[in-house]
This record gives C-alpha cells, structure tokens and sequence, in this order.
C-alpha cells in the first residue's frame, strides 16, 4: 500500500515552520506496512489543492493531507475538498457539542466562526478531534482513501493514532515495514561501499540496503517487510551480526545514538570520569558531552586552552615542548590530554590543538590539521587529522572523531582486564 503526504500552507513554503508532520507521518505509516510514494507541500490556493489532491490519487492508494482546516478565511482546504468530490457542507452534530463543550470549558463564548468548523462534507465520514475543533475527514473515492487533518501536530497525530493507523494497518493485511540504522564512523562512504562489496551482494533479496551520510557518520540502513514482524526482525538482525564481523572498530551505535551518547554510557556504565582540553575544537567536545541527559555523572570539566599561555599556566604544559614543536603537535597534545587529567583528577581525558582554518596555516602544517590526544591512567594515544580547510566542518569532524578515539580506547582497555 502506498500513500501520498501532502502539507497545506505558505508557511512552510516560505520558510516560516519546518514540516515536521511529515517526517513523523512517515514513520508511523512505515510501522504499519504503508510506503510513502512522496510527500508534496502546496500553497492555500483552491486549484492547487484541487489538482495535487485529483493527481495524488492517481499515484497512492491513500492521500494522507495536513493543514487548512482553521476558522479563518484562509482556511480552505474543507471547501476545496467538498468541491472536489462534490458532496455539500452540513453541520455534524457531535462535533459541534464537542466544540460547544470546549468553550464552556475554557469560560469562552462560541463565536460563529469556531460554530462552523463542525460543518464538514456530507460524503465524508467524520473522524472525531478529542485534542481540537477541527474534525478529521475520511472520503472514499474509487477504492481509494483521501483523510483530511489538521495541521497542528498534536491533533494530527492523536487522529492518526486513534482512527487512521489502525485502520491502515488492518487494510495492508498486517504487513510491517522494518528498519534497523547502524551508525558508522571512520570510512568515506565509498571506502565503506567497497568494503561491503560481498557482504552486500549475499543480501537476501527482500532486505533493501541504503547508505545515508551526514557530517558526523554514515549510516547503513536495512529494510524489509512481511507479515511475521519478528521473523522480519530476525532476519534483518543476522545482517547486523555479519557486518559486525566485517567492521566492528567502525560500528559505534544504533538508530538514533550519536558518538557523544556512546561514549557516555559506556563511562557512566564502569562509573569513570572524563576531562577535556581544548584548543581549535573551543569547547565543542563539552558541548556534545553536555547534551547528552546525565553527563554529570561522568564528565568533570574541561579547559578551552586557546592560548599558549593557557596551555602552560592551567594544563601544565613545558613551555619548551611548543618552543621546539609548535602548539600544534604531537607532543603538546599529549600534554595537554595528561595534565587536564592530572589537573581535573579524571580517570579518561581528551585534548585538542590544531588549524581549523581558513587562515594559519604554517610550513608542514596546512590548514585542518589537528591534533587529538585520549588519555588514561594506564596511556596516552593520539592521531593526526585533515579533514579540508572549512572551519565549521573541521571542528565538528575533529570533536567527534575525538570521542570516537576515547571510545576505541575504553573498549580495548575493557577488553584486557
């Protein structure tokens, strides 16, 4: 079964809200068997929504649309409908009560124009907004479903969940769509794609595999569908094992963790503590750290070491190591990572010192060369990175590759004990 989305108002087309609808629309419809065919943002004119709507069922068996349906005069999406398929505009008596009830509630009288949003197509079959007052509409047209809803969130998704999914799922024969997203860090995704050459072409058939890079991973994700759920599950999980027997260093997460919350659980998990030392990352390894819910259990602090002077005096670094290698160095780094340990009195620490760039750049050191240190009690590891002359994506692409060194570092020292 396949659906189109559609999304009514200039807001978005101008910009003013993103459509966050759509996005949570999708996913819930994949988790009942529905694919989303495309998903279309059109403007509050009548012969637009006319004419998406007239062609969206042509394309899907189910057009899933959001927006227009307010008091206000341009509000037209009810009235273009009505229109389309030729039905009149009657007022639903239960929804009207549930309005009446609303402002009762509220110590608010019941204007005319909130009085005719009870009003709906007499060909629609009236799908009841405990959230609101503007009613969901589901119209039958030549075995094909056209539902209307609101466009604020939370009245649409209450109406998808009480009326619309259950009713999509019982229509797709109880098919399930399953996805499973395993997040990667340390392959271009070329490099990735080849290494997975074998791997990929053994694939069963039904599982789909799909490559989705961001500026902080690439993410592998597997699909299929079936009636069983858990055999699906099954399946896509053994495909889960194998790639981990290919490249298990480069596997850090699931779904939605990112490095920041990978590396915080697994200190949280064996109660460690974690510094940090800045230079060219300015703060920015904190910041993903700090995000993360209860990072107090594990992080200490850090130092933003931007200056020399600050490396010396607050980290303890010899003056005479950046004398004779440059901040920006080997040597400095790993300085900077033991003394912010020392200093904080932390069991795991990082350290950073490097060109973000556009400018800085010095002979052997072109700019986006950064230095990463890890430290533990036990040693001291660090690696040399270049990814380009654009500051913004060096310093994200250096923060995370920072964590994901710690993260190599506390499971191979895990691993020993």
């Amino acid at each position: 079964m396949y659906a189109t989305i559609i999304t009514i108002g200039e807001e978005i087309l101008i910009g003013q809200i993103v459509d966050t609808n759509s996005a949570w629309m999708g996913n819930e419809l994949n988790k009942v068997g529905v694919k989303v065919r495309q998903i279309i943002s059109i403007s509050d004119t009548d012969e637009q929504i006319k004419s998406t709507v007239k062609q969206s069922i042509n394309d899907s068996d189910i057009v899933l649309i959001t927006g227009g349906l307010g008091p206000t005069n341009d509000d037209i999406t009810k009235q273009a409908i009505c229109q389309l398929f030729g039905g009149d505009l009657v007022v639903h008596e239960p929804t009207l009560e549930h309005i009446r009830q609303i402002f009762i509630k509220r110590g608010l009288p019941l204007t005319e124009l909130n009085a005719k949003q009870a009003e709906v197509p007499s060909n629609c079959e009236v799908l009841h907004n405990r959230m609101g007052t503007a009613p969901g509409m589901w119209f039958q047209v030549h075995g094909k479903a056209v539902v209307a809803m609101p466009g604020v969130p939370f009245e649409m998704k209450a109406i998808m969940h009480e009326h619309i999914l259950p009713r999509l799922f019982a229509l797709s024969g109880g098919e399930s769509i399953v996805h499973r997203t395993i997040q990667t860090f340390g392959l271009p995704e070329s490099f990735l794609a080849e290494k997975l050459t074998e791997w990929e072409a053994k694939m069963p058939n039904n599982i789909k595999v799909a490559y989705l890079p961001n500026p902080t991973s690439i993410r592998i994700r597997l699909s299929s569908s079936g009636h069983k759920k858990e055999l699906v599950e099954l399946e896509i999980q053994k495909q889960v094992e194998t790639l981990l027997k290919i490249i298990p260093n480069n596997i850090f997460g699931y779904e939605d963790d990112t490095m920041a919350s990978v590396v915080g659980n697994l200190l949280a998990n064996d109660g460690f503590k974690l510094s940090v030392a800045e230079s060219c990352t300015g703060g920015t390894i904190a910041h993903l750290i700090t995000q993360q819910p209860g990072s107090s259990r594990y992080f200490t602090g850090g130092v933003v070491a931007y200056s020399n002077q600050v490396k010396i005096s607050s980290l303890g670094v010899d003056s005479q190591l950046i004398e004779a290698h440059g901040a920006v160095s080997q040597q400095v780094v790993e300085a900077m990572a033991t003394g912010v340990m020392k200093v904080l009195n932390t069991d795991y620490a990082i350290a950073t010192s490097g060109i973000a760039g556009p400018t800085g750049a010095t002979p052997g050191k072109p700019v986006g060369t950064v230095w990463v240190a890890v430290s533990s009690r036990q040693t001291t590891v660090s690696q040399k990175l270049n990814f380009g002359s654009d500051r913004e994506r060096n310093i994200l692409r250096s923060s995370v590759a920072a964590l994901n060194m710690l993260r190599l570092l506390i499971l191979s020292e895990k691993k020993m004990q």
